[in-house]
């Protein structure tokens, strides 16, 4: 860093003014942290821009001088991405939260990366069309968190990632240019497609000041079956019955620990009488009555083949509200546990194996430990979540837990699986991303970093280093 605090703390009030510019300790340790609560914050200032000319003018200081800059969202990442803990300056986008433009012929809207994710959801049924990535922290997370980190959720069976709706995106790269990346098109057969590289870059290549993204229109009355299971694999096996027999918006799994913390926490009822070890959520559209009519009989075949003992279906959209609660609710639940969290996914075909493989190794490992298991076994993605005994200090429970990891880790490797299906790397995994990533891809990320960020200050110390 070329410059002394005093001289920084000056130029950045001349940026953003003095009001958007945040020192005290309170703000640092606030705007400095994201979800994994594992980290120290050290940031050394919080600034607060209000346009992309503000981005642009504090990259091109912060380049000159070699300031580091970490871009915050709605800090609701789970990797350590957004952690400033080395005299960092957080840029928190709260401001820059308006959506632009929206056509309705190009079904396309254009908004600023501080944009909550549930306003362009509402945004999008107001237009009677639909935002398709959906998640539990859909409330408090931005826009541009979910580029940068390439966010999945609930519907990736049916939408895929956030990836598959980003239709054009502004940037600001780590020199301070400016770039345009693909302005809405759908069909542009020009060469290097640059907008994929920042999505899920987790803020090393540059900053994402504006994003176009793509609508849909909405599923048709969606309609949600819970099943109970004894075996975890059976759940795949209810998936196979189900996936070639009716539209699947959604394929959900939850331990019914992970319910009895969601039960006790929310004050709900139990969904039936029955306490399988397991619960699978299906939610189909529900075109016509034979749609109705062949969940109910697939239903009945899983029963018959012992796969599930126990069901409901949703009769409105209430109950399918009350259906969800119970699956949303399991992240918010377990936090007090301070969870040891590993976000990891394989292909579906290999979800069987993998998942008797890791329960056993799981099961083994930490047998006086209460394991959380939870996911989307639709695409390949299963949360396991290892929580925290209260007598047991912060940092011997995650020193025991991330030597497990690594055996966890060589069974994710031998399916060729990805350590982080989508919560990214950040400082959690970014020790273990030699198991998902060749010696060869790591230098090649390393190369395209030096191309966007030649001076290593947009988010250093995240994903790679260089």
């Amino acid at each position: 860093m070329n410059l002394n605090r005093a001289e920084l703390l000056r130029q950045l009030d001349e940026i953003f003014g003095p009001e958007w510019v945040k020192t005290s300790d309170f703000d640092l340790q606030y705007f400095g942290k994201d979800w994994t609560q594992v980290f120290q914050p050290n940031p050394m200032a919080i600034v607060f821009p209000s346009s992309i000319e503000e981005v642009q003018k504090l990259v091109q200081m912060a380049c000159q001088n070699e300031v580091p800059l970490v871009p915050s969202g709605g800090r609701t990442g789970l990797s350590g991405g957004a952690v400033a803990e080395n005299r960092e300056i957080v840029i928190v986008f709260d401001r820059m939260n308006k959506i632009l433009d929206f056509d309705i012929t190009d079904r396309q809207v254009v908004c600023e990366p501080g944009v909550i994710t549930k306003e362009l959801q509402l945004f999008a049924e107001e237009k009677g069309l639909f935002y398709p990535v959906d998640f539990a922290s859909s409330s408090s997370s931005q826009l541009g968190g979910n580029v940068a980190t390439n966010a999945g959720g609930i519907k990736v069976i049916r939408y895929g990632m956030t990836r598959q709706w980003i239709v054009g995106m502004k940037v600001v790269t780590g020199t301070g240019e400016l770039i345009d990346l693909n302005r809405g098109l759908t069909k542009n057969a020009t060469g290097y497609d640059f907008r994929h590289l920042f999505i899920g870059s987790e803020g090393t290549l540059g900053i994402i000041v504006e994003i176009t993204l793509s609508l849909c229109s909405k599923p048709r009355d969606p309609t949600v079956l819970l099943f109970g299971a004894e075996q975890m694999t059976d759940t795949v096996e209810v998936l196979k019955a189900f996936q070639n027999n009716v539209t699947l918006t959604a394929f959900e799994f939850f331990s019914d620990k992970a319910l009895n913390h969601v039960i006790g926490e929310k004050n709900l009822r139990r969904p039936f009488e029955t306490h399988p070890s397991f619960y699978v959520l299906v939610e189909f559209e529900n075109l016509s009555e034979k749609d109705l009519l062949k969940a109910a009989q697939l239903f009945e075949h899983c029963l018959k083949q012992g796969w599930v003992v126990d069901g409901v279906i949703s009769q409105s959209s209430r109950q399918s509200q009350n259906l969800w609660s119970l699956r949303e609710g399991i992240s918010e639940s377990i936090s007090k546990f301070s969870p040891y969290k590993n976000d990891i996914s394989v292909t579906v075909s290999r979800i069987p194996a993998f998942l008797r493989e890791v329960e056993t190794l799981v099961n083994q490992a930490y047998p006086d430990f209460e394991i959380i298991w939870f996911g989307h076994i639709g695409d390949g993605n299963v949360h396991l979540n290892i929580l925290k005994p209260e007598e047991l200090e912060r940092e011997d429970f995650n020193q025991q837990c991330r030597k497990i990891s690594q055996s966890v880790y060589d069974l994710v490797a031998v399916h060729g699986g990805s350590i982080s299906a989508e919560h990214g790397i950040g400082l959690m995994k970014k020790p273990f991303l030699h198991y998902s990533r060749s010696d060869a891809e790591l230098e090649l990320m390393k190369g395209v970093k030096r191309v966007f960020d030649p001076k290593n200050i947009m988010n250093p110390g995240k994903l790679i280093d260089i």
